[in-house]
């Protein structure tokens, strides 16, 4: 999660890595809440994945947002199967660092995710977030139906005129359906509240949404 060199292109499909068929093995117990982190889920809870750069800070951002039933680090929006951290490293994946969300809309509607998610970070920098270099870095808000995908493309729409009215430039975060979500190593979960005093380099631009 350090600075480094790592490639800012997305391999192509066919030279990235092969994967594997068996899922990372992961508790299945929020560390900070208790609750589950894998399916199957309340039915009243909806899903939401994100991308906004190293997924530690990011992940905190989520579980200390009021009533948020759960979260999880992991992969997505590449090609590997079940791939492992040091294969993210490796640009060769296609993945981002991501967290996924699990909330009860009518308690935490989806916007305010949306908003939370672009205040948190830089989401000009393309293959990169701060002083972290690489594709799995990017910034992503993947979608699971067609109503959270307007809903993010709006919020896009709104939040570049307030970073143009303050100076900063376009935004670069990519909004897709969401593919496969693959869970991150075991340690990964909700690292910062096991290592208080671990790296963040999580950061917004102080540029409110309203």
């Amino acid at each position: 999660m350090i600075f480094s060199s790592k490639k800012l292109i997305l391999p192509d499909p066919a030279h990235a890595l092969p994967g594997r068929n068996t899922p990372m093995p992961v508790s299945n117990r929020h560390f900070v809440n208790g609750n589950p982190m894998l399916p199957p889920f309340p039915e009243t809870m909806e899903q939401a994945v994100f991308g906004l750069g190293c997924f530690w800070g990011a992940e905190r951002k989520f579980w200390q947002y009021p009533n948020i039933f759960s979260t999880a680090v992991g992969y997505s929006a590449g090609y590997t199967p079940n791939p492992t951290y040091e294969e993210i490293c490796s640009g060769l994946t296609g993945h981002s660092e991501v967290v996924k969300v699990i909330f009860d809309p009518a308690l935490t509607p989806y916007h305010e995710l949306l908003e939370l998610f672009w205040t948190s970070h830089n989401p000009t920098q393309g293959m990169r977030q701060g002083n972290d270099l690489g594709t799995q870095y990017r910034s992503g808000i993947y979608t699971y139906t067609e109503e959270q995908h307007q809903t993010a493309l709006e919020s896009k729409k709104y939040y570049q005129q307030r970073l143009t009215e303050a100076g900063f430039g376009q935004i670069t975060t990519e909004i897709m359906p969401a593919g496969e979500f693959y869970y991150a190593e075991d340690y990964h979960q909700q690292y910062l509240a096991k290592q208080p005093g671990g790296y963040c380099g999580i950061g917004g631009l102080g540029v409110a949404f309203d």
